[in-house]
């Protein structure tokens, strides 16, 4: 007699048999069939990208920004990237270094050093400030959706369309958005601690990584239902490499894959479905669990409020150099963009 196929709350909760679930996992059979998730994601920034680049177009009579400064992932310039949401502490609060008093290029500027100058706010957009500080947190949202150009779009969709649909298959949709949220929004937290103050940082990268990292929790997890798990390891480790590598390239932030992956792990161990053969591992596992939803909310509320109470750099000096190469474009990496920085009169 064959057996009734489990529905997505029974197979998310493991309430059916033991050697059917281990059959399942060897078999690669997850929560869900499709990525529903990972596709309407993915046609979202499919569309911003599009929009990305109709307004650089608008602004410099070209899709790609190649002045003053060359975009290499084939995008918009940095005061586009910025005014569409990207994630730029000077928006999101008072930056010693880059006041509300700084000029920065405008959209339409193509010339080095700048000749067309706006406000901080002006660039910043989305209403201004009105006379206060500078408040918009949204931006730790927002830069998820955005990507800095079209190469950087279509390895991320890449990423996203195979081991993030992966994931999502196997957790479910709900659980997966919980994940691919705090992923990407910790991430920029991360990367609004300790980057470059003055670079815009985009992409859903952090995101990425945090379902990257659900496959390393699935593949220790279930090692001994695994085909071949030491190449898979082996291959993992060679994908994570080449993403921290990706993360020193303009516009993109290593913080936000490191971030999105430490936060991936605790969030990844604390939702994801593993196979408990026995009540000690099943007790194990609802431990691990506990300590990691602890330990993410922590690691959340300390990082926010270092964000917007402390000086990150003062508390680590060097980790701005975890995705930055020093260049004289960067101001060795002090932390700014646009050089020079101009007061407005």
């Amino acid at each position: 007699m064959m057996m009734k196929s489990p529905n997505m709350f029974q197979r998310y909760f493991g309430l059916y048999p033991l050697e059917q679930r281990i059959q399942d996992k060897k078999r690669g059979v997850g929560v869900q069939r499709y990525p529903i998730a990972c596709w309407v994601l993915s046609l979202a920034m499919l569309a911003i990208i599009i929009y990305e680049l109709v307004t650089n177009q608008k602004a410099q009579g070209t899709p790609f920004s190649f002045h003053p400064v060359v975009n290499p992932m084939l995008g918009p310039s940095s005061s586009a990237l910025i005014q569409l949401g990207a994630r730029f502490p000077p928006c999101m609060k008072n930056v010693t270094d880059v006041p509300i008093t700084t000029a920065v290029p405008c959209l339409n500027n193509t010339a080095n050093p700048a000749t067309e100058l706006c406000s901080l706010e002006d660039i910043c957009g989305f209403g201004g400030f009105h006379g206060k500080t500078p408040d918009q947190s949204f931006r730790f949202i927002t830069a998820i959706f955005l990507h800095a150009g079209l190469i950087h779009f279509l390895l991320n969709m890449l990423a996203q369309l195979t081991v993030s649909a992966q994931v999502e298959r196997e957790m479910g949709t709900l659980p997966f958005l919980i994940l691919y949220a705090a992923a990407g929004i910790f991430g920029n937290v991360l990367g609004g601690n300790f980057s470059l103050v003055g670079a815009p940082s985009v992409g859903a990268s952090g995101a990425i990584f945090g379902t990257v990292a659900v496959a390393w929790v699935d593949l220790f997890a279930h090692w001994r239902y695994q085909y071949q798990p030491g190449k898979k390891l082996a291959f993992m480790i060679i994908e994570l490499i080449i993403g921290i590598g990706i993360g020193f390239i303009p516009y993109v932030d290593n913080f936000a894959h490191l971030g999105g992956l430490a936060i991936g792990l605790l969030v990844g161990m604390a939702l994801y479905p593993i196979i408990s053969p026995s009540k000690r591992h099943r007790f194990i596992v609802t431990g691990l669990r506990l300590i990691s939803v602890a330990l993410a909310i922590v690691m959340f509320v300390v990082l926010v409020r270092n964000f917007y109470k402390a000086d990150p750099y003062a508390a680590c000096s060097w980790c701005r150099y975890l995705s930055c190469i020093p260049t004289s474009s960067n101001n060795h990496c002090k932390g700014y963009v646009y050089a020079p920085c101009h007061p407005m009169q």
